[in-house]
């Protein structure tokens, strides 16, 4: 039975072969109980097909005619006669009666009636005869009063040949002869054979019934459960022969009982059916209970039984029970022999014939095996001895058969693991490497297909939900499991841990990663991978292929392992000579061969990180393989699809345990290969600079390839645009990249990210750029999203566009703390060098090894961006990053051409407009790409000295800036003129015109005026640049600022008008001028606007003063007609105004500066002197008059300045009169003058010959009193400066220097700093000085003997220079004498040349409000900066040094200057520009020091509202009709004309605050106060000293103010 159960893989009603005559012959397909084996656990037929009718053989009838009726009745006797002799009918009818009335019978009648129906069961006999005939005969075997003899004539008959539709009556009859088995008695000897015979025989009869039933009855039935009659008889007649054997068992010898066990195992062997088996079972077990099995039939039992137990789980209880009592049984130790023998004398190879048998074999022996191991001996289970198992497990191994190794490692499991969870007490005190050694043989036989490559929806634990039970991973581990638990236990009395360990290196492809992480842990605490150990070699092959290149692995896991590696390769590499230099070699390129389709950007990034330790010490060869891996892994990232390459940068970077620190986890692959390629470069910079140029090359094709990931090609750029060249050209890695500023205007700040957040936030309505617009539909290239526009590059562009997975984020910011991979060296490369240098040299540069790196590359790349388009985070980081870079000469020394390349591209591209268009979601538009490139064309105009076509470049430069005046980006080119007047001059010269032109149309933009304005104050110091300029050419200047004055009128005017009409309202053009500048910072025009309209009459001075003296008469009517005419025609008369016209006064035929009184014009030498002083028209007329000499000296002080001129009159010498003759002398006495006497009025009545006529008394002079008063006010109005005065700091700050004394104490700068000094003003002495030296000691020198200063006819400047201030450490420790001067300067010049950067809280102070700092770009040592101070001095101009300058202001304050952003500035123009800067700087800052307590007066202005303030005093009361001509002094009549009746009657209490009380306002809060003033007399600046009332405005009163004060229609 078992032969066929070998090929049992369908249900009975599924064969298709006749079953064969023999039951030895096993069937051809289908059933046996190695079906049930393939089934491994299914269910088995539990019923067969219907049988046909089995013919019996003939019986003999000889009934003897005796005396037999005795004692019947005469019915009975009747029947009986029939049933003897009648017909076939009459004796059916006749045993139908007879077999009620049978009990009743005694014993005579029923053996004569049995002698007379016995015939009728004949197979010959009709199915009614012989139904009759059987129903009759077992009434009369129930009969209890036979003898034996008489029962075994019954048993003789009734197992007689008999038809075999039959059998079930013929089994009945039997049953009830020995009442269910239980009594024999007459055929003890012959039930065993009978019922063997009968099994052997309705085994046939079954099968080929099954197998009919099979092949007629439909596919549908086959899924039916079919119970037939043929079924019952079968079952039945186990159920009787279990009966027997139970009963009788005494009566079956051993050859009986060796013959039915053969059946009912042949039967085993060959049937399907699991009713077939469950009865044999049944049998066996009755067999083994009531009596035993032969010992030449144990074998076979066995081996039946537990195949069944292995291969049909159904009855896999069943046959344990049996084989349970057959192992408690004497049997018990014979069974375990048998078991053993199958697995220790399996033979191999196995014979192809009976291979099927052997495998069942030992299955069922392994299964049962593992039964009897977790059974106790305690309960009288034989034991197995663990050696005999083991060696029968090795020599079972040796099949490769996968179910013998699943089983194998079952029972592996279940020593390892009894019910209690506890190991099996047969292997606790055992040597377990035997087990373990058959354990890893199974695995070697595990199915391993290709690793499959993960995806999003795969992990590698994912292997564990599709294992099977059945399976030799899911067995495998199990036991590493388990054998895990104990390992982690850590017991002392665990003496096996090596041999676990052992066993784990035996299956490393089939550890968890919790027992390989084990396995790491046991190598590295025992050293097991170093040279000292036996197998290092093995288990480094171990942990390389098992844990780290198995990719199914988890990530921490696989990093472990290769940290295990890399100490391994860090001790070989440490011990030279240990091993050969080929071990370490293999092993490398054995971790760079997986490395190239790695996946994982967690265990990429580990791997990286080490091949670049490697690189450091590889060799060429070596090298080239770690740069072709990297090259493969970026190849293979940009080879992905979007999607993949997507999901992988997520799913195959799991998130690793806390306590594990990554910074990149969501980083594509590209990018950590990139990040090494950096680690490359910083560490070879300084040791092989071949190596640093293969990785610079490497960063190059990344950084320029729209192909390659957004991240990896920021990353490059990172590195890229931070190369910077010292002077020896030396390349070096700065950590300051200086790009905060612009990054902001592009949103790439946190600040100013927020400020754009909270300003979406706000208005949230508003509507997206394209319905803004228009509605434009079409835009410019977005090439974030794959867009073509319809202007801008060309649509071939598109094509190297890549749809990446970084679209919509933001990848980069400023600043970037975690930019390089790790820190740079702290010193320039003194191998690795930017450009050749030309000379002696060049051969002592090949010979030391140096290298040149090609820059010209990296610029080809940038060129090929800008050109072809590229993703937008990639195009911003280049806008914002190339400026700082292009401000390092030394970089790009040897790539002029590639410079002069870019210089052409850039301005191309802002001519032509064909820049690249920011996407729509970053809220930016295309003036501010404009900006950034506007930015780093400014840094390439430092080069034009090596430009081949200088002047042309230079035309170019200078046009293109022009062209960005009329744009958003008016501002950042208004500075780059600043720049260019100092750098470019010729150029700017050529195109001035054309500048102030583009100026006057954007003047009255509110972000652009006041640095067009502070651009025309600095252009009117150069006069080299308009030395040309006609008469029409300066009205452009002056008509920018009279457009902008007329703009500011024009708000006031408005606001005024709002402000009447609606006083409760709030003005809409004060909302109106709430601007942001690209930054997000509020502008200065917001915040002090007074500042800016000061600055336009600051302006219309300075270049009143350009205009050569011949012409500025012409000029004069003009420019008084701009400044008194309001835009409604009405007049205008601003104390500024006043001032400018009281300026050109004092300038217009003169360019003679302040004259002082005659120190010498005393008593002493002249007499008797008198004075007088009065207020004529703006100023302070002073006659000091020598009475009796003649002589006279007038001082006339101004609000712009001070005059004094000394006259003498020649008198002829008067008549002597003599008294008359005859009188009294003394009458006459006093009454003839004797000599000439002048008094100071005398001088004034003679100068001012037409005043006394004039009617008007508020224009006649006014006398003062001489008294203490106004000896006051005149000596106060005299400390007032005619000019406005400055002081500016000066700081030096040595090399490495950082502490606020340290600096302090600096009394020497170097030579570009004292060249720098020279040229920034004039030496002058201290002691004994006259000027204004703000604050500096004049006469003990204690703040040096000498200092710098630079003075105009505006404006005046005293340096506090430091070096200049003496130092003693002694007594002063802290350098207060020093700090008191800087620390009170609004504003100071920082020469920075300590290498590091400036910090603006260096010198903690709450006045310091702007750092001006300068920086060598690059920074020289002292000895090359006097080598290269010679080389100027004999005229080599290409030696002249740049030094970056950049305006440092304090938080909060405004943006003032061209140097916000860093400006890279020559030393030839560097002072000129600094000068112009701090000039500037100072003006606001004192501005700004009084936004809360007031607007800030200037000198002039203090002077004029001091002189107002006398006429207020000692002026007439009466109220005028003023009608106001000029002065015959030449003095500008400028006094106020009547306002407005509107004004007049406007109640002075809704007026707001005076112009002088202005606190921070907006511009229009300016505006209604300048207007409302106009009506408060009191704060006015007016030579009128009354207000007029609305009878005394003219209709001409502009026209009338403006002919008063055009003084050169009569000068």
């Amino acid at each position: 039975m078992l032969r066929r159960l070998a090929s049992l893989g369908h249900q009975a009603n599924e064969d298709r072969e006749p079953m064969p005559d023999e039951l030895q012959s096993p069937e051809p397909r289908g059933g046996g109980l190695a079906g049930v084996f393939r089934l491994a656990g299914g269910r088995l037929a539990k019923s067969p097909p219907p049988l046909p009718t089995i013919a019996s053989q003939d019986r003999s009838d000889a009934v003897t005619h005796s005396n037999l009726v005795r004692g019947l009745s005469p019915e009975q006797i009747e029947l009986f006669a029939q049933l003897k002799g009648g017909t076939l009918n009459e004796r059916v009818v006749a045993a139908n009666s007879l077999r009620y009335t049978l009990a009743d019978f005694p014993l005579n009648p029923v053996l004569d009636i049995w002698d007379a129906a016995k015939d009728l069961i004949e197979p010959t006999k009709p199915t009614a005869a012989r139904l009759a005939g059987w129903e009759l005969l077992i009434k009369c075997v129930k009969y209890p009063s036979s003898t034996d003899l008489e029962r075994l004539q019954y048993f003789q008959t009734l197992t007689a040949t008999a038809h075999p539709d039959d059998f079930h009556l013929q089994l009945a009859a039997l049953e009830d002869l020995t009442n269910h088995g239980r009594n024999v008695a007459g055929f003890y000897y012959e039930i065993f054979p009978l019922l063997s015979t009968w099994l052997q025989e309705w085994y046939k009869v079954v099968r080929t019934a099954r197998r009919q039933v099979s092949r007629a009855s439909n596919r549908a039935a086959k899924q039916k459960s079919l119970t037939t009659g043929e079924d019952k008889n079968f079952s039945q007649l186990f159920t009787f022969l279990k009966d027997v054997i139970k009963f009788n068992f005494k009566f079956a010898t051993d050859k009986v009982v060796g013959d039915l066990l053969a059946i009912l195992l042949r039967i085993c062997m060959n049937t399907s059916v699991e009713e077939d088996l469950r009865s044999c079972i049944n049998v066996i077990d009755a067999l083994v209970t009531f009596g035993t099995i032969p010992n030449d039939k144990l074998k076979g039992c066995i081996q039946v039984l537990s195949s069944i137990h292995s291969l049909v789980p159904p009855l896999q209880k069943d046959a344990w029970h049996v084989l349970s009592n057959v192992c408690r049984s004497h049997h018990g130790q014979s069974t375990v022999r048998i078991l053993l023998d199958v697995l220790r004398k399996l033979p191999a190879p196995l014979d192809p014939g009976k291979e099927k048998d052997a495998i069942r074999e030992v299955r069922g022996a392994l299964s049962v095996l593992k039964k009897l191991m977790s059974k106790s001996t305690e309960k009288g289970y034989p034991a197995v001895p663990l050696a005999l198992l083991a060696d029968g497990l090795a020599n079972i191994s040796r099949i490769s058969h996968t179910k013998i190794s699943i089983d194998s490692l079952k029972l592996i499991n279940s020593l390892f693991e009894d019910a209690r969870g506890n190991v099996s007490i047969v292997v606790t005190e055992e040597h377990w490497s035997p087990i373990f050694s058959v354990a890893a043989k199974c695995a070697e036989k595990e199915h391993r297909p290709p690793l499959p490559e993960l995806d999003g929806s795969t992990d590698a634990s994912c292997r564990e939900d599709i294992e099977s039970e059945d399976s030799i991973a899911y067995q495998l581990k199990t036991l590493i499991g388990r054998i895990e638990v104990m390992l982690a236990q850590r017991r002392p009395d665990f003496l096996q841990r090596d041999e676990c360990m052992s066993f784990f290196t035996e299956v490393p492809h089939a550890l968890p990663d919790s027992a390989a992480t084990l396995v790491i842990a046991h190598f590295r605490e025992n050293r097991s991978c170093f040279p000292a150990e036996v197998d290092w070699k093995k288990n480094l092959k171990i942990v390389l292929d098992g844990f780290y290149l198995d990719r199914n692995r988890r990530p921490l896991t696989r990093l472990q392992a290769l940290e295990a590696i890399t100490n391994v390769y860090d001790f070989l590499s440490l011990v030279q000579g240990l091993v050969e230099e080929e071990v370490i070699i293999s092993l490398v390129k054995r971790i760079l061969s997986g490395m190239r389709e790695e996946t994982d950007t967690l265990v990429l990034q580990q791997g990286v990180t080490f091949m670049v330790e490697v690189s450091e010490t590889a060799g060429v060869d070596l090298f080239h393989n770690i740069m072709d891996s990297f090259r493969a892994v970026v190849a293979g990232d940009m080879a992905r699809s979007p999607s993949s390459a997507s999901t992988a940068a997520k799913s195959l970077s799991p998130q690793p345990p806390e306590q594990q620190t990554v910074y990149f986890a969501n980083q594509s692959l590209s990018n950590v290969v990139t990040r090494g390629y950096i680690q490359v470069f910083i560490r070879s910079i300084n040791k092989d600079p071949e190596k640093a140029t293969q990785a610079f090359d490497a960063l190059v094709r990344i950084a320029r390839s729209n192909s390659c990931e957004v991240d990896a090609r920021l990353t490059a750029m990172k590195m890229l645009f931070r190369l910077r060249a010292d002077f020896r050209y030396q390349i070096y890695l700065t950590t300051r990249v200086e790009n905060e500023g612009l990054a902001a205007t592009l949103f790439r700040t946190e600040g100013a990210l927020a400020r754009r957040l909270a300003e979406e936030a706000a208005q949230p309505s508003r509507l997206p750029r394209s319905e803004q617009v228009g509605g434009r539909t079409t835009r410019g290239i977005s090439f974030t999203q794959g867009q073509v526009g319809d202007r801008g590059l060309p649509p071939r562009l598109s094509q190297n566009s890549r749809h990446i997975s970084h679209v919509g984020q933001r990848l980069w910011s400023v600043p970037d703390p975690d930019a390089l991979p790790e820190p740079s060296p702290s010193s320039p490369s003194h191998l690795l060098l930017s450009h050749k240098v030309v000379g002696a040299e060049t051969l002592a540069s090949i010979e030391e090894g140096k290298t040149i790196l090609n820059m010209d590359s990296w610029l080809e790349a940038l060129l090929s961006l800008f050109h072809h388009g590229c993703d937008w985070e990639v195009y911003s980081f280049i806008l914002v990053h190339l400026p700082a870079q292009l401000s390092n000469h030394g970089i790009f020394r040897g790539s002029i051409n590639h410079i002069q390349e870019l210089r052409r591209a850039f301005c191309e591209m802002i001519r032509m407009n064909s820049f690249q268009e920011p996407p729509l979601a970053s809220g930016l538009r295309r003036p501010d790409v404009a900006n950034c490139l506007f930015h780093s064309l400014i840094m390439i105009t430092s080069y034009h000295h090596f430009f081949k076509n200088q002047r042309m470049d230079e035309d170019e430069i200078v046009r293109t800036f022009m062209h960005g005046i009329t744009d958003k980006t008016a501002k950042t080119c208004i500075h780059a003129f600043s720049v260019c007047c100092h750098e470019l001059p010729m150029a700017v010269s050529k195109c001035l015109v054309t500048i102030l032109q583009r100026m006057s149309q954007v003047i009255t933009q509110p972000l652009v005026a006041m640095h067009i304005l502070e651009f025309l104050a600095c252009l009117s110091r150069l006069p080299s640049l308009y030395s040309n300029f006609r008469e029409d050419e300066y009205r452009i200047v002056f008509g920018i600022c009279f457009r902008y004055l007329q703009y500011v009128r024009e708000k006031k005017h408005s606001v005024r008008t709002s402000y009447m009409s609606e006083p409760s309202t709030p003005s809409v053009a004060a909302a109106s001028h709430s601007h942001l500048d690209l930054a997000g910072q509020q502008h200065v025009n917001d915040d002090l606007p007074q500042y800016v309209y000061a600055l336009a009459y600051h302006v219309i001075t300075f270049w009143f003063l350009a205009v050569k003296m011949p012409d500025r008469p012409n000029y004069i009517g003009w420019i008084a007609k701009s400044l008194f005419t309001d835009v409604d025609g009405s007049a205008n008369n601003e104390e500024q105004a006043q001032i400018t016209l009281d300026f050109m006064q004092r300038t217009a035929f003169s360019d003679a500066s302040d004259s002082a009184e005659d120190p010498l014009f005393r008593e002493q030498y002249f007499g008797d002197i008198q004075r007088k002083r009065w207020i004529i028209g703006n100023s302070v007329v002073t006659i000091r008059q020598a009475t009796a000499a003649g002589w006279a000296e007038i001082t006339r002080r101004y609000p712009s300045g001070t005059s004094s001129f000394a006259i003498r009159v020649e008198f002829p010498p008067p008549v002597v009169y003599q008294p008359p003759e005859g009188s009294d002398p003394s009458i006459w006495e006093g009454r003839f003058q004797q000599g000439t006497t002048i008094f100071p009025s005398h001088l004034l009545m003679q100068l001012l010959a037409p005043m006394p006529q004039i009617h008007d008394a508020t224009l006649r002079p006014i006398l003062l009193p001489d008294d203490d008063a106004v000896d006051r006010a005149i000596r106060i109005f005299d400390r007032s400066s005619t000019v406005d005065g400055h002081k500016i700091g000066v700081i030096y700050i040595g090399e490495g220097q950082t502490k606020e004394t340290e600096i302090l104490a600096n009394t020497i700068g170097g030579p570009d700093y004292l060249e720098f000094l020279k040229n920034l003003g004039a030496l002058a002495k201290l002691k004994g000085a006259t000027f204004n030296t703000q604050g500096l000691d004049r006469s003990s020198d204690i703040d040096g003997r000498y200092t710098y200063c630079w003075r105009d006819r505006v404006t005046e400047i005293v340096f506090h220079v430091i070096t200049q201030m003496p130092t003693n450490l002694e007594r002063d420790p802290r350098c207060d004498l020093k700090k008191r001067h800087i620390g009170n300067d609004h504003v100071s010049i920082v020469w920075n040349d300590s290498g590091l950067p400036f910090k603006f809280d260096m010198f903690p102070s709450q006045f310091n409000y702007v750092y001006i700092v300068i920086t060598p770009n690059p920074r020289l040592s002292y000895v090359a900066t006097r080598e290269r101070a010679e080389g100027r001095e004999e005229g080599n101009e290409y030696q002249s040094p740049f030094f970056m300058v950049q305006v440092m202001s304090q938080p909060g304050f405004p943006e003032i200057s061209p140097a916000a952003e860093p400006k890279l500035v020559s030393l030839r123009a560097l002072p000129g520009f600094v000068r112009l800067l701090a000039i500037n700087a100072s003006v606001f800052s004192h501005v700004w020091a009084n936004r809360e307590g007031g607007e800030h007066v200037s000198s002039w202005r203090n002077r004029l509202q001091e002189i107002n303030r006398l006429r207020e005093r000692y002026g007439p009361k009466a109220l005028p009709t003023p009608s106001p001509p000029p002065s015959s002094l030449g003095g500008a009549v400028t006094g106020n004309l009547a306002v407005s009746q509107t004004e007049n009657t406007r109640p002075i209490s809704g007026v707001r605050d005076s112009f002088s009380s202005l606190r921070r306002s907006s511009v229009a809060t300016f505006f209604t106060s300048g207007s409302a003033d106009q009506a408060l007399q009191s704060h006015r600046s007016s030579m009128l000293s009354t207000a007029t009332t609305e009878n005394t405005e003219m209709p001409n009163g502009a026209e009338a103010l403006v002919e008063s004060v055009d003084f050169s229609k009569w000068t």
